[in-house]
């Protein structure tokens, strides 16, 4: 199955994430929920904290926010339940869990 999506014309629903996490919420709202649903589902909200604590700098978006933020963008489509959601996120070796700003 290919995913056609027209960059010219589709407006970018939250600009602090970007066009690139915009396309792979697109992406994986379209995959059959499985184990490869839930690992896209767990790198996006990676890359969306990351990019959230470069926009936010004061606070550090919470995983709550990044899984609002999920089922706004994809329709309520990934829901973000998997049991290993919050748990990979949270442990230390993630990209920006435990990370503290430099001064």
């Amino acid at each position: 199955m290919t995913l056609q999506l027209n960059r010219n014309t589709t407006p970018i629903r939250m600009r602090n994430y970007g066009r690139i996490v915009q396309d792979m919420i697109a992406y994986a709202s379209t995959l059959p929920a499985g184990q490869e649903r839930d690992s896209l589902e767990i790198y996006i909200a990676q890359c969306m904290r990351q990019r959230n604590l470069v926009w936010n700098r004061d606070q550090e978006a919470g995983i709550s926010r990044v899984k609002e933020d999920i089922i706004r963008m994809s329709n309520g489509k990934l829901l973000c339940d998997s049991q290993a959601f919050e748990q990979i996120l949270m442990q230390p070796g993630s990209q920006t869990a435990g990370k503290k700003k430099k001064k």
